[in-house]
């Protein structure tokens, strides 16, 4: 076996405020928060001078992450348009499962979440979206029917 388990999801934001208390919404579980610099963490991600904030968060569960980091140095740079399209190149989402689908809705619309299409049913199993939050960010939530 080469993998063991997905650990986490990096996900680069300008207000990691924000983006904190939108996956805090959502049900994530505050990990932890550091400061990161220095040698090694340059020669990490290939970068010169870096120093990051990271907030680390994690599903009720304990098995799924998301990092988030505001870089200072160097200034984090945009790949792609803010409010790029499902079909752009790269990673488009993180899928969560969740339980109560119109009222995780409801709270994330309180941290400017909104919806890409809408909420759609796949067959008699799962009800199904997408929204984009803070930085962009776009979350599939999925709600298992039955």
């Amino acid at each position: 076996m080469t993998i063991r388990r997905m650990d986490n999801v990096l996900i680069v934001v300008d207000d990691l405020e924000a983006a904190t208390a939108f996956f805090a919404e959502l049900g994530m579980e505050l990990e932890g928060e550091a400061t990161v610099e220095g040698d090694w963490a340059g020669r990490v991600v290939g970068l010169d001078g870096v120093r990051a904030d990271i907030v680390m968060l994690r599903t009720p569960d304990g098995h799924g992450r998301v990092e988030l980091s505001k870089f200072h140095t160097p200034a984090a740079i945009r790949s792609e348009p803010h409010e790029a399209p499902a079909n752009t190149l790269g990673i488009r989402r993180i899928m969560f499962a969740v339980d109560g689908l119109d009222d995780v809705l409801a709270r994330l619309r309180a941290h400017g979440a909104e919806l890409v299409g809408e909420v759609a049913q796949y067959g008699d199993s799962y009800r199904l979206c997408f929204v984009r939050g803070p930085e962009g960010i776009i979350l599939g939530l999925a709600e298992q029917l039955g």
